[in-house]
């Protein structure tokens, strides 16, 4: 058994100004950094054996904040990044129109598809490293896709369209057993 945490990387400058940064290296704002610092607040009851995150500042930022105070192996990863959005990174959040890009990718960027196959790359390559072990993972909305996806049997688009709720506290829980059935 697995157990799989998944937090998003805190606010981004972006975030406040509603733009979608992708691929771009954006850093935290100062209400992301209190929400890192209360991130490891909210983890520091429960026993991690290592966090993975994306490469990108703004989740490494938030990975670094969260958990470097408990001597945690923070591995970065560049298969948790976010969409790559191509021309449009950095456009306001609005103007993605996300469900046009399953299989179509964002001009010179990449589809929805092509970012969940990267974390199903990623996912193959490391549960088998962590079997019977808790993991964090810190990532971005391209990451939630790909662990609700490959986690579980809804398609695709089902993934993207259903609801993600924010939580007070942004922490999903996954318990699963390796190897998945869409992994295999």
């Amino acid at each position: 058994m697995i157990t799989l945490y998944y937090s998003p990387h805190a606010t981004s400058v972006d975030n406040e100004a509603g733009r979608a940064s992708g691929h771009a290296d954006i850093p935290l704002s100062i209400k992301g950094l209190q929400e890192a610092r209360d991130l490891g607040l909210h983890y520091a009851a429960i026993p991690v054996d290592a966090v993975y995150s994306s490469d990108l500042q703004r989740a490494r930022t938030t990975s670094h904040i969260a958990f470097s105070a408990r001597n945690i192996p923070i591995i970065l990863d560049a298969r948790l990044r976010e969409f790559d959005y191509g021309a449009m990174t950095q456009c306001p959040r609005d103007e993605l129109a996300l469900e046009t890009h399953f299989t179509e990718p964002f001009p010179n960027g990449e589809s929805i598809q092509m970012a969940v196959q990267r974390v199903g790359d990623f996912l193959r390559d490391v549960l088998p490293t962590v079997d019977g072990k808790t993991i964090v993972v810190v990532g971005h909305s391209a990451t939630k896709f790909g662990i609700e996806y490959w986690s579980g049997d809804k398609s695709l688009e089902e993934v993207v369209r259903m609801p993600w709720p924010w939580l007070d506290v942004p922490i999903w829980r996954y318990e699963f057993d390796y190897p998945m059935k869409r992994l295999e």
